[in-house]
C-alpha cells in the first residue's frame, strides 16, 4: 500500500467542501469548474484550490475542451482506503476474538 497516496486521499476527503465536490461529481457526472463553483458560497479561485487537492489525490480528473475545464470523479483510489480500513478491522476482530477467548476461559475456571 502506498502510504503517501493514502495520506493524500484521506487529507483530500477530510474536508467537507471537497467531499461535497466529490458527491456532486458522482451524482451528476463531469461538470465544468464554473458549474461546480455555483454550488458553493465561495470564490471560483477557492473552489479551484479544492479541486487541485482532489486532483493531487487522484480523486478527480480534468479534461479541457477549449477554455472549458471539466472535472470528473475518479473513485478507484478510494480502494486504498477500503483496504486500509479492512486491515484495521481485521486487527480489531483478532483482538476481540482473543478477548472473548480470555473471558470464556475465566468463566470456565469459575464453574
Amino acid at each position: 500500500m502506498d502510504e503517501d497516496a493514502l495520506s493524500r486521499i484521506l487529507k483530500a476527503a477530510g474536508d467537507t467542501t471537497r467531499r461535497r465536490i466529490l458527491t456532486l461529481l458522482v451524482q451528476e457526472g463531469a461538470l465544468r469548474v464554473t458549474a461546480l463553483a455555483a454550488h458553493f458560497d465561495m470564490s471560483l479561485n477557492s473552489v479551484s484550490k479544492h479541486i487541485k487537492v482532489l486532483e493531487e489525490a487522484g480523486l478527480v480528473s480534468r479534461r479541457t475542451l477549449g477554455r472549458e475545464h471539466f472535472i470528473a470523479a475518479e473513485l478507484e483510489p478510494l480502494k486504498q482506503t477500503e483496504q486500509w480500513f479492512e486491515q484495521l478491522k481485521s486487527v480489531w476482530e483478532l483482538r476481540l476474538a482473543a478477548l472473548d477467548q480470555l473471558l470464556n476461559a475465566k468463566d470456565d475456571d469459575h464453574e
